[in-house]
């Protein structure tokens, strides 16, 4: 179990907070690139860390993120003129930039220097591979741009998506590293979702449901390695990548695509998962990434003009019994993301880790939650940089290999977890 005022800390990230504190010391995914996919196109709302904020593209394609509201009178800007480098307010005409400088205020004179006392909280916001990312900490501290491997291959060879999860971020991201549940919950997964199935490591998930996990510390956050028994005198390794404070690698299988995520605080009961697949040596098939588009692997489908999942708590995430009573799917739910999203969201919107009990196969999530409270105490009490913001940390994979019994899984793959341009992964 956690303690209640710990599992505060951990699960609260608005302004002020130690761990909203945390997250404003990275590049963090604010939208999809697609969300404003040309100059003067509409403005977006956006929600970060309990923000509120508004999304803008304008005439000469630069990208804003800027308070919502207008600083006269409190309109929101969501209902703003994209026009002439600038979004202008419709309910008496003030204008502001992408820097959240006001640069107009009809009202005033033509001489008047009024404007130039204006200006709107706003954060710099960067296209890097399908994602447009926000710094929201201390400018005199901007770290460089991020470098995942899968915002970097050619287009080609990538494809992100999103969806809003209605729970706090933290138990969502201790969803992605736990590889316990996956032998449980995605069994049907296995065989039948065209971007995990047919791969020999789903054999051995399949035949070894109790898996031994090692976890080891890394420069910018934890490897879990999860062993399963294979061939005589070997063990099969998944090992999962995770950098703070909130970037996951799913292990690969086969020949297929890696995936992984990125979990967002929207605010303390709602986030993002932005999840994405990428393949480090080819490009993707027509085939996988129309299955991406449709909602398969660690990707929704989405109600059309949003990304709140088709499948939802409003109406049960369209569960099948009698799928569950065929061994079509273990929970009854359809697709791997709700099948995780369903039962994370289940446990309300903050779950209640004092009530928990927690057994050796969840040792990545407890030394996560050590490694989480930790930095943000250090960031909090001495201003100590905390491990993620360094790029090079950010150049890791996730891997599936067979070893023999007696090696060491991280010994064993230095190199498979290296994010090498142009290399294929290490997979099973």
């Amino acid at each position: 179990m956690l303690r209640q005022d710990i599992n505060e800390l951990l699960t609260q990230t608005g302004p002020g907070t130690p761990m909203g504190d945390l997250f404003r010391q990275y590049w963090i995914p604010a939208l999809l690139a697609e969300e404003l996919p040309e100059n003067d196109s509409p403005p977006v709302r956006v929600k970060l860390l309990s923000e509120r904020l508004i999304a803008f593209r304008d005439s000469d394609g630069r990208y804003g993120l800027i308070d919502e509201f207008c600083a006269h009178r409190g309109a929101s800007l969501w209902f703003g003129r994209n026009e002439g480098s600038g979004l202008r307010c419709p309910y008496h005409g003030w204008k502001y930039d992408v820097t959240g400088q006001c640069v107009e205020v009809p009202s005033e004179a033509d001489n008047s220097s009024f404007c130039e006392n204006v200006k709107l909280r706003a954060y710099p916001l960067v296209k890097v591979g399908d994602i447009l990312w926000t710094y929201m900490g201390d400018p005199a501290k901007r770290p460089d741009l991020p470098e995942y491997e899968f915002a970097h291959v050619p287009q080609e060879q990538t494809y992100t998506s999103k969806r809003w999860q209605q729970c706090n971020w933290l138990q969502a991201f201790e969803g992605g590293i736990d590889s316990s549940h996956v032998t449980f919950l995605h069994s049907g997964g296995l065989k039948s979702d065209p971007l995990f199935k047919g791969a020999k490591g789903n054999e051995y998930n399949m035949k070894d449901t109790k898996p031994f996990f090692e976890v080891a510390d890394s420069e910018g956050g934890l490897f879990v390695g999860a062993r399963r028994n294979a061939e005589e005198g070997t063990y099969y390794w998944r090992i999962t990548p995770w950098v703070m404070p909130a970037f996951t690698m799913v292990p690969p299988r086969g020949d297929h695509p890696v995936h992984g995520h990125f979990w967002v605080p929207i605010d303390d009961e709602n986030c993002w998962t932005y999840s994405f697949d990428y393949h480090p040596a080819r490009p993707l098939t027509a085939a996988e990434r129309q299955a991406m588009i449709d909602g398969h692997g660690v990707h929704s489908k989405n109600i059309p003009g949003t990304y709140r999942p088709v499948a939802n708590m409003d109406n049960d995430y369209l569960i099948d019994r009698e799928a569950q009573k065929r061994g079509e799917t273990y929970s009854g739910v359809a697709g791997i993301a709700m099948q995780d999203a369903s039962l994370q969201e289940s446990m309300g919107p903050i779950v209640d880790r004092t009530k928990e009990r927690l057994v050796p196969a969840d040792s990545g999530i407890i030394k996560a939650r050590q490694k989480l409270r930790k930095a943000a105490i250090a960031l909090r009490d001495e201003g100590v940089t905390p491990p993620g913001v360094d790029t090079a940390h950010h150049r890791v994979r996730s891997a599936a290999v067979v070893l023999p019994q007696a090696e060491s899984f991280l010994d064993s793959c230095r190199d498979a977890v290296k994010a090498t341009p142009g290399v294929p992964h290490s997979s099973v």
